[in-house]
């Protein structure tokens, strides 16, 4: 073992520029894992130390025990408690202080005349509290609000709503409020929670605007007395609670908090990121994987050698192994330092791109550096195995002749199994999308494609490199018909490197396909339900905003210009005791506006104990016409509806339907989230879209939209979404042009001698450069048109696997334009490739290379 360790170590002396595309590789994969883990125990710290602070004062909340939560929502709806239990509380043992804490939705708007925020985040307002320690909030600057009118905003909010002490505003609750900032707060030490916006106002404004009717907080804060510890005062409040109040410590209270971070978009942010992590270590695979392939053919000789002189099979594979544990480890190295570097610049770019996540310094514990390094050291080490065995096979007999061009790449016997797994593959993704809706089914059936694909590639690379090389013997002439010969000599070796390109750019064309089939099952949705003119509507995405005011709708209706506006509600209630989401409307405007397929029953005879709802859903309980549902809401009262109408289509209307004379003696802050406006005849669109938006003016302001406009903003979160994706595999798309480059450098290495007798019969540098480069071309096409074949159909599965697993329609859609962009990229980075190593074949000497042996 100590002869391998010198002989591994002597050769890596030699020919350290072999393993630079491998070390990259492995130092980028590790850094980008290394750099989320760090990020997320960072932001973790960060948020728990923050809501740690921020209610450090409150030693108990007393509040509702019980929620209602509906589909797709982590986070349940609590019953309001009455105000009153404020004196109750007091007389508590132990209790030194207790206020009501009311909360709601509120937006300010900017001095720009825009709102604040509401792009995710949630915008919140509420009393301010008066009592500091109990307070989640900390007044920096200015003063309490003394009379109706006056606020308190968070620091961050002002400064980015450009707001200062004594400037007049409008907050949207969803009513627009006159209101004078009269101070400034901060949140647990910061100028705000993330991109939380925070108004505190006076208690009677809060009762008036954010509660359905005074006496209603949502929770009543509580602070013990000298000696009284939480648990201790929790005790004692808990005799003296009504049936259905809870009371809670602090602590736990802030644990919740944290944990509703954590487990929401801590989670969602960290995961996203880890996965793709995962993308760039697969690709570094294949680029380490082909590294290692190349350097144990050019040492056969050397192996051979070695074997001839004594050593074992066993001695020769620990050798290529050695050299592969020094540059694993070294690279894994590196790059846990690397990634406590993006880590460090991450936290630092965040609040200059408008993400503001609360201060602190960078948490590394264990997991985030023993992980990456583990990680590290496994991908490169399985990368280099098979490999390293070849070599250990290698016979001593070897060392007598020149090493032959590896052809097993297209042998008989990997073309039957890749077949084997594409037909497996696709029997299984059928089965997932088509007999059996299955995101496991038709997940296993992407798998296997993949698997097929890299199985397949050798044999594939063969015609396909003839196919995208055909045009360059024409085109190029004798340097184009060169560069494809010289791609078609060793087809496992072509497609080993494009095989890290095709998993890169498979994954861009994935997003990009399931982007654009969001996008047109919006336009879909949007075009087939929605039949009025214009929309105004709240943002698409995310907690943010406070929603429409019930008022704007039949104000819009009064126009002469409008011949309907119907406003679009949302309650909850518990349907038969499950949690459902209630469209609450005019039911009568909404089937003029809306399309809703076909209807059973009457939309007009609802009334205030009437309910329709869709077809689905009528199914899954079971209920037809003329049956009794029973609903409990959020107040605590239980309320016996009679089905009056079932109707087809849910997309935009939802899929429980109650007038607002049925939501009235239930509802808490009443707010519309779409307001639909159908003009009258003869009216035009600008004319009517005018006489909207003045209307909208006094009501805050909120956007109008005709429908294509609507359609579009509805899937504006998509293109947000698919900016981050592209970004982030940037990363996996340069790791794998390490791959292609570090591949044809080794390549140059070992056609030294055919390089210099190219050169002596007189080809020139120009050509042997464009050889090179055009040589990485045809690889780099080969991956590309691999990954969008394959990114294509894994986009086609995932979005027939989710129109199978959801109640809505997905609509599938290639985008012609964007996939053009990806493959265009693709070739591009080819030929980016191919600079380097075309140079460095360029500088060969002529003498020199035709003296090689």
């Amino acid at each position: 073992m100590n002869a391998s360790v010198r002989i591994s170590v002597s050769s890596l002396r030699a020919h350290k520029r072999r393993f630079a595309g491998t070390f990259l590789a492995v130092l980028l994969g590790v850094a980008f894992l290394a750099g989320t883990l760090v990020m997320g125990d960072t932001l973790r710290a960060s948020f728990d130390t923050m809501f740690g602070n921020a209610t450090s004062g409150t030693d108990a909340v007393v509040r509702s025990s019980g929620t209602i939560t509906t589909p797709g929502e982590s986070q349940g709806v609590r019953q309001p408690v009455g105000t009153d239990l404020v004196a109750a509380v007091e007389k508590a043992p132990g209790v030194a202080a207790a206020e009501p804490d009311i909360q709601g939705a509120g937006q300010l708007v900017g001095a720009n005349g825009k709102p604040i925020g509401g792009q995710g985040p949630p915008t919140l307002a509420g009393n301010w509290i008066d009592d500091p320690k109990l307070n989640s909030y900390q007044l920096a600057e200015g003063r309490a609000p003394s009379k109706s009118g006056e606020v308190v905003v968070n620091r961050g909010a002002a400064e980015k709503g450009d707001l200062k002490i004594g400037d007049t505003t409008t907050l949207r609750t969803p009513d627009p409020v006159k209101v004078t900032v009269v101070g400034l707060a901060t949140f647990g030490g910061e100028d705000g929670m993330a991109q939380v916006t925070y108004t505190g106002m006076t208690r009677s404004d809060a009762e008036r605007y954010l509660t359905a009717k005074p006496g209603e907080a949502a929770s009543i804060l509580v602070r013990a007395g000298p000696g009284t510890s939480q648990q201790e005062l929790v005790d004692a409040l808990t005799p003296v609670l009504p049936k259905g109040v809870e009371a809670i410590t602090g602590q736990e209270l802030a644990a919740e908090n944290t944990d509703m971070i954590s487990g929401q978009f801590l989670s969602l942010f960290t995961t996203f990121l880890l996965v793709f992590s995962g993308v760039a270590l697969l690709v570094a695979t294949f680029s380490i994987h082909n590294t290692f392939a190349i350097v144990v053919a050019q040492r056969t000789r050397e192996n051979a050698l070695l074997r001839a002189l004594g050593a074992s099979r066993r001695q020769v594979t620990a050798s290529t192994l050695v050299e592969a544990s020094v540059v694993a480890v070294v690279a894994s190295a590196a790059g846990l330092a690397g990634g406590i570097g993006i880590a460090a610049g991450l936290q630092a770019l965040f609040p200059a791109i408008g993400f503001p996540f609360p201060e602190g310094d960078l948490v590394i514990s264990g997991l985030s550096m023993i992980l990456p390094l583990a990680v590290g050291i496994v991908v490169c080490l399985g990368s280099a195995l098979l490999p390293a065995v070849r070599a250990g096979r290698t016979a001593p007999l070897a060392a007598l002749r020149e090493t032959a061009v590896d052809q097993s790449g297209a042998s008989r016997t990997r073309a039957v199994v890749g077949t084997g797994l594409a037909a497996l593959s696709i029997a299984v993704t059928l089965t997932g999308v088509i007999v059996s809706p299955s995101l496991w089914l038709a997940g296993s059936g992407a798998i296997l494609a993949l698997a097929a694909f890299v199985v397949l590639g050798p044999v594939a690379s063969t015609t396909a490199v003839r196919v995208l090389g055909s045009p360059l013997d024409k085109l190029r002439g004798v340097t184009g018909g060169l560069a494809r010969r010289n791609a078609l000599r060793s087809p496992k070796r072509t497609a080993a490197t494009a095989s890290a390109l095709m998993i890169g750019v498979a994954v861009v064309s994935l997003f990009t396909v399931f982007g654009a089939s969001l996008k047109a099952t919006m336009d879909q949705t949007v075009s087939r339900s929605f039949a009025g003119d214009v929309a105004v509507s709240t943002p698409s995405f995310g907690a943010g905003g406070s929603g429409l005011s019930p008022r704007l709708a039949p104000a819009i209706a009064e126009r002469p210009e409008v011949d309907t506006a119907v406003g679009l509600g949302r309650g909850v209630a518990e349907v038969d005791g499950k949690g459902r989401a209630l469209t609450v409307t005019d039911p009568v405007a909404l089937e003029r506006t809306f399309d809703l397929g076909d209807v059973q029953g009457s939309m007009r005879d609802l009334g205030d104990d009437g309910i329709a709802i869709t077809g689905n859903e009528a199914d899954k309980q079971g209920l037809k016409t003329g049956d009794t549902a029973q609903l409990a809401f959020t107040d605590g009262k239980k309320q016996t509806f009679t089905v009056r109408a079932v109707y087809g289509r849910s997309e935009l209307a939802g899929d429980y339907v109650i007038t607002r004379d049925a939501w009235a003696p239930h509802r808490t802050q009443d707010s519309d989230t779409l307001v639909a406006v159908t003009f009258k005849d003869g009216v035009s669109a600008a004319d009517g879209k005018a006489a909207v938006e003045k209307v909208a003016t006094a009501y805050g302001n909120p956007e109008v939209q005709t429908r294509d406009e609507y359609a579009q903003s509805s899937a504006g979160g998509i293109d947000m979404m698919l900016t981050l994706v592209y970004a982030l595999l940037a990363l996996a798309v340069l790791i794998a042009l390490l791959g292609i480059a570090n591949t044809l450098t080794l390549a140059v290495h070992e056609r030294t001698r055919e390089l210099g007798l190219l050169r002596a019969v007189g080809q020139t540098r120009a050509q042997l450069r464009a050889m090179v480069r055009w040589e990485s071309v045809l690889v780099a096409a080969f991956g590309t048109v691999g990954g969008l074949a394959l990114g294509g159909f894994l986009g086609w599965v995932l979005v027939k696997a989710s129109d199978g697993a959801s109640d809505s329609a997905f609509a599938f859609a290639m985008p012609p334009f964007q996939l053009t962009v990806v493959a265009l990229v693709g070739v591009a980075a080819g030929a980016l490739a191919g600079l380097r190593p075309a140079r460095r074949a360029a500088r060969l000497d002529v003498l020199r290379a035709i003296a090689t042996e």
